[in-house]
């Protein structure tokens, strides 16, 4: 090699050496990378480390790609405690108030940490999650959100309004700093006659205050009590009922984004394989639509609804739910798909819809007595998901099965120790209680 064309190597070396020792430099070549290796990375030094888990390269990275989430567990809530009177039926001392079925390794290490004997035990029971955040707490005063990675529990000032029978929602903002944002919500109930208002109280971790406001519809409805919302984009999803001899279900729909004044109805479909649905459940397609997905004794039907999830700001904002039209995608039979897993056949031939997964319509969590399952729908087969949890005393006719997610983006100390121990808030976002040391 001559010396020309050595210096010019050498030249080249050091251009590279300098673009890959510049963060923002670095920073746009990660972003062209699928996640699986962009975590793989991550080994290459500490620098690579900080500039991967660093909060800013993760909301260029969620811009570009779609973010992930990995199931750690699904928590029971048993819902015969619910809005009991003073002589009811007490939960005994054998059942736990906070119950996951851990389904992976990070779910043992949540379990460990929601142990009576932890620092947790006083968070109550489980209400919803967001983002890898859980809200808890006891109806209708005492709430509080625990961030499971940082240790650090936020417990919530009292709401100013009494509520009776209500319904929830939790809202985690998409801020990806290292002190989470977010929004609970509580609405009430008015369960004996219909309104064509709501009122709701939302607590905002930017302010630390509770704020009252009150919903208009055109509509006279009834939200469904002791339920949780389904949240997608920031836009908020209760079910309700309309009608007094024949009752139709509907989605109440409230975007807190647009202004707290106003929500509206939208018609679920009646569904063909049967009227007597037992379970309903709401999610977001992975074409980024609106699915409704409900099941019976005898099956189960997966709708979409055919306007783009973007239109629904519009629907909010106006009468444009007439204009919405759902579209049948899925139907699959109980029967049948059990022929194909005689081993689970000969225990029964029921199931029931549980969730569907963040941002995908493959797949579906249904439960049958005590098995969970991952099923695609398409091909209608089944993947059992194993949990701590089998021959647990469980009262399984009475609970609510509710899968958690975590968003799979890696954490590290190097980049959130600081904020861990030093910046998290004691005034302005509820009380920041330490659990334990962080990290």
């Amino acid at each position: 090699m001559s010396r020309q064309d050595k210096k010019k190597e050498n030249m080249l070396d050091n251009d590279v050496h300098a673009a890959l020792t510049c963060d923002d430099v670095l920073n746009e070549i990660l972003l062209w990378l699928p996640e699986k290796f962009v975590f793989r990375l991550i080994l290459v030094s500490k620098r690579w480390l900080r500039v991967i888990c660093s909060s800013s390269f993760l909301s260029d990275y969620q811009a570009r790609w779609r973010m992930n989430f990995h199931l750690l567990g699904f928590f029971v809530c048993n819902q015969l405690y619910l809005c009991r009177p003073k002589d009811g039926m007490r939960r005994p001392k054998s059942e736990p108030t906070l119950q996951l079925l851990s389904a992976c390794e990070e779910g043992d290490d949540v379990c460990n940490d929601l142990m009576p004997s932890g620092n947790c035990k006083h968070l109550g029971y489980f209400i919803d999650s967001a983002n890898g955040l859980l809200l808890c707490g006891r109806h209708p005063l005492t709430y509080s959100v625990w961030n499971p990675i940082s240790k650090v529990l936020f417990q919530l000032p009292q709401p100013q309004r009494f509520y009776k029978r209500l319904c929830m929602a939790f809202i985690a903002e998409d801020n990806f700093s290292d002190i989470p944002h977010y929004k609970v919500i509580r609405a009430n109930c008015e369960c004996k006659r219909e309104v064509n208002t709501v009122s709701i109280e939302t607590f905002s971790s930017v302010t630390g205050t509770w704020k009252h406001f009150t919903l208009t519809c055109s509509l006279k409805f009834s939200l469904r009590p002791w339920s949780v919302a389904t949240v997608i984009k920031g836009v908020v999803y209760w079910f309700a009922t309309q009608g007094k001899i024949s009752i139709k279900e509907s989605v109440a729909i409230y975007d807190p984004r647009i202004g707290n004044t106003r929500i509206v109805l939208l018609k679920l479909p009646d569904g063909n394989i049967s009227q007597d649905y037992d379970e309903f459940v709401l999610g977001e397609s992975s074409d980024g639509l609106l699915q409704y997905g409900q099941s019976s004794k005898s099956g189960m039907e997966i709708w979409v609804l055919e306007k783009e999830q973007d239109s629904i700001s519009a629907i909010t904002s106006s009468n444009m739910e007439s204009n919405c039209k759902w579209k049948l995608r899925y139907t699959v039979g109980f029967r049948s798909m059990w022929k194909n897993f005689p081993s689970f056949s000969k225990q029964t031939k029921e199931a029931q819809i549980l969730s569907f997964l963040p941002q995908n319509s493959e797949y579906v969590y249904i439960r049958s007595g005590q098995n969970i399952f991952l099923m695609h729908i398409e091909s209608q087969t089944l993947k059992v998901i194993r949990h701590h949890g089998l021959g647990s005393p469980i009262q399984w006719d009475f609970s609510k099965v509710v899968p958690y997610f975590r968003p799979s983006w890696p954490r590290s100390s190097v980049c959130h120790e600081k904020a861990a121990t030093s910046t998290w808030p004691s005034t302005g976002h509820g009380t920041a209680v330490p659990a334990w040391p962080s990290w």
